[in-house]
């Protein structure tokens, strides 16, 4: 399986012109700045994940915010300077949101003509301005599709959505991935590649039960609930019953039989399988665990995740820099 060179291990830096609390220039601009780069680099990280709201780059009528647009090349300079590596990751477009915490129809996007053509513009805006930076930038469609159901739909957005970049940067990488939050078994649905500079990806928060802890915008999680890493396999099936199924996920998959590096293993199987088949390379493009849950814990987790990746060369980047009750960089977990 190729490797996706230059992106093997990264930080994403969700919170700055993704899911901010404030919408204004005063966050966009002191939020992340160039001493955070450097730090990021300092830290031993090959390259950022910029997640990027369709609104900070456009009005709702469509129309271009030259500002937004600039927080993105202020990013790629200090990536330069720094000798990092940058994928633009639009987080949400308009019409459609991954956040659970918005109330909207999941679905309509994907069979939208409308919705499909502002999605497509927007990312002929951004290959206009980043595709000659092939060496350095690379570009993942959108962030997670919820629905599993809608996997063929998606399939043929994202083939659409990569035929109007190619016309404009056909030697950037693009990364994109399956359905039900970009759960790691749906690669397997993803089929052939588009061409030789796809990557296929994933993320990784299992078992949720864990990760989560506490998470305020997970559905019936008590603000006390505690979990410990590691524990049986049964203990995290009995646990995650309490909570909806299909947050819960892979955690219910008939081949697990064990918490630990061979957890991963088992899950990460059929999509290795997958980019072998097609000889894509994978990335992780996000897989944390929140600030809340016990600090050894998590470095046993870390451990373990990265074990399984580093042996299957797999990229990744953490999840978060900074805030969205996920940042690293107040805590001492290794990196």
């Amino acid at each position: 399986m190729r490797r996706f060179e230059g992106f093997m291990k990264g930080v994403n830096l969700g919170g700055w012109i993704s899911q901010f609390d404030v919408y204004s220039e005063e966050h966009f601009s002191t939020f992340i700045q160039e001493e955070d780069i450097k730090r990021i680099k300092g830290m031993g990280f090959d390259h950022v994940r910029v997640p990027v709201d369709y609104n900070v780059l456009e009005n709702e009528e469509g129309e271009v915010i030259e500002s937004g647009y600039q927080h993105l090349v202020d990013c790629l300079n200090w990536c330069k300077k720094y000798d990092l590596r940058m994928l633009i990751d639009v987080h949400e477009v308009y019409g459609y949101s991954f956040d659970p915490l918005k109330d909207m129809d999941r679905e309509v996007f994907f069979y939208d003509e409308a919705m499909q053509a502002r999605f497509f513009k927007l990312w002929e805006n951004i290959a206009t301005r980043f595709g000659s930076e092939y060496e350095r930038v690379a570009f993942e469609l959108l962030n997670e599709v919820v629905l599993s159901e809608v996997y063929e739909a998606w399939n043929k957005v994202a083939r659409k959505a990569i035929e109007h970049i190619r016309a404009i940067a056909p030697n950037t990488s693009i990364v994109f991935g399956g359905v039900n939050y970009n759960n790691v078994r749906s690669v397997a649905l993803l089929g052939a590649p588009y061409d030789d500079k796809i990557v296929y990806n994933f993320h990784c928060y299992d078992p949720l039960i864990f990760t989560h802890q506490k998470a305020y915008w997970v559905p019936g999680m008590p603000a006390d609930f505690e979990m410990s890493y590691p524990a049986p396999l049964e203990v995290y099936r009995k646990e995650s019953e309490k909570f909806p199924k299909e947050m819960m996920g892979t955690i219910y998959h008939e081949k697990l039989s064990t918490i630990g590096p061979e957890y991963f293993e088992t899950l990460f199987e059929d999509a290795i399988a997958a980019a072998e088949k097609y000889n894509v390379p994978l990335y992780c493009g996000e897989y944390g665990v929140i600030e809340l849950a016990p600090k050894d814990d998590t470095k046993r987790w870390l451990a373990d995740i990265h074990s399984v990746l580093e042996k299957h060369g797999i990229g990744r980047a953490v999840w978060n820099y900074k805030g969205k009750d996920f940042g690293i960089i107040d805590s001492d977990y290794g990196f």
